[in-house]
């Protein structure tokens, strides 16, 4: 009898799907509006919520916060996945998001894995900007506006 290898990768998978009436039961349980608009939409309609995050919370998503706080129909919070940050990230922070910009890949990684109810139903992008940067600094501003003015309307 032959032994097949992705048996355990197939199985594994199989424990995330979901119907679609089993998310919207599980995201009235959360306290999360399912589905949710994507940030674009949102922004046609009315002012949306956007999460920073980082991992210490002290210059990129602060940066990130700070560049956006003015905005009129954009309300903002940045967060850190460390133990560590000036401000660490919650199930309420997520919730509270319509969509979030993760600074790199391992952020969105942490917070799925540290946050997997929440984050089965938020709207997550991840920026790739480096940790090479202080507080404000010019380029750090300009590669955030590049990053996220895709997604968000400035």
């Amino acid at each position: 009898m032959a032994i097949d290898p992705y048996k355990h990768q197939r199985e594994k998978k199989w424990r995330y799907v979901y119907t679609r009436s089993d998310k919207l039961h599980r995201a009235k349980q959360l306290g999360i509006e399912y589905p949710r608009q994507p940030a674009s939409q949102l922004l046609d309609e009315e002012s949306i919520n956007v999460l920073f995050v980082c991992s210490m919370n002290r210059w990129r998503s602060p940066t990130a916060e700070r560049v956006y706080a003015d905005h009129e129909r954009i309300n903002t919070r940045s967060r850190g996945t460390s133990q560590k940050a000036r401000r660490t990230i919650s199930a309420d922070d997520i919730k509270w998001a319509d969509v979030i910009f993760a600074m790199d890949d391992k952020h969105r990684q942490q917070l799925q894995s540290r946050f997997p109810g929440e984050m089965a139903y938020a709207e997550i992008h991840v920026l790739d900007i480096p940790d090479d940067y202080q507080f404000m600094d010019p380029e750090l501003i300009q590669c955030i506006k590049d990053a996220v003015g895709e997604l968000l309307a400035d």
